[in-house]
């Protein structure tokens, strides 16, 4: 579910009205980092299936969605459990290391 493209006009409905917990990808082409963890990403998708809806989120496409929630570097994750921020990563990071911190919120 990692082709899941969020926009500032989805964002709501597909990440506040989850009944799912959200994993969004804020993310931008030029940033390499973000091609890091996009793979990454898609391995999470993959991997918890139905536990977790995984999308990403193009900062520079969706600068209202990335002003509200504060997004200053790039790559950051957020969970959005119930509606509300649970868990930020910012940065690239290892697969294990967003593995423990997606795992904290869905545990």
């Amino acid at each position: 579910m990692a082709d899941l493209t969020l926009t500032d006009q989805n964002f709501k409905q597909e990440v506040l009205d989850s009944k799912t917990p959200v994993l969004v990808d804020f993310w931008a082409e030029w940033c390499q980092p973000c091609r890091i963890v996009g793979p990454i990403v898609e391995e999470l998708a993959k991997e918890y299936g139905e536990k977790l809806k995984v999308g990403k989120l193009d900062v520079d496409k969706n600068g209202h969605t990335s002003q509200h929630y504060g997004i200053m570097s790039i790559p950051t994750l957020l969970v959005f459990k119930d509606g509300q921020v649970v868990k930020q990563m910012v940065g690239a990071q290892s697969k294990d290391n967003f593995k423990r911190e997606i795992d904290s919120v869905l545990s």
